[in-house]
């Protein structure tokens, strides 16, 4: 078990099976030395949670830990094609997506979730640059989507 698996252990979080796509796309590639991921949804066990807007059907608080699951399936997807998650050498950046109810404005508050698993997780190489932005609609009417960009160390 790697270093990052075992601390994922400790917060009593497992890595899942990548999410399979849902179009024409792979969950990860890699060009040299940095990953990058498809969006994730906060997909467990092949299914949404939850679905709908932030700030509507879904609360803030329970977007925040659909972002934290959305980027546990992002590591999944990064090491699908790192082979080894204690190769990455710092998240570089993080863009989420939450679908938001028209006078919803807390987006970045949502994104913590994601940012807040990578840091516990990696420390500080998990301190990076982020985007949060508010969307009409995700995917299978999902409320917050995440993809990241990670540097690996080389092997």
């Amino acid at each position: 078990m790697s270093a990052v698996e075992a601390k994922l252990a400790e917060l009593g979080l497992t890595l899942p099976e990548v999410v399979p796509p849902l179009a024409a796309y792979q969950p990860a590639v890699r060009s040299g030395a940095y990953v990058y991921t498809a969006g994730q949804l906060p997909m467990v066990d092949g299914k949404l949670p939850v679905t709908g807007k932030v700030g509507a059907e879904v609360t803030p608080e329970e977007a925040k830990d659909l972002a934290r699951t959305c980027a546990l399936n992002a590591l999944a997807a990064v090491k699908s094609v790192a082979g080894d998650l204690d190769r990455v050498a710092r998240v570089v950046k993080v863009v989420g997506f939450v679908a938001s109810a028209p006078d919803f404005t807390g987006q970045p508050a949502v994104l913590n979730g994601a940012s807040e698993l990578l840091g516990e997780v990696l420390g500080d190489k998990g301190v990076h640059a982020r985007s949060a932005v508010g969307v009409a609609v995700l995917p299978l009417d999902a409320p917050v989507e995440v993809e990241i960009q990670v540097e690996l160390a080389e092997a």
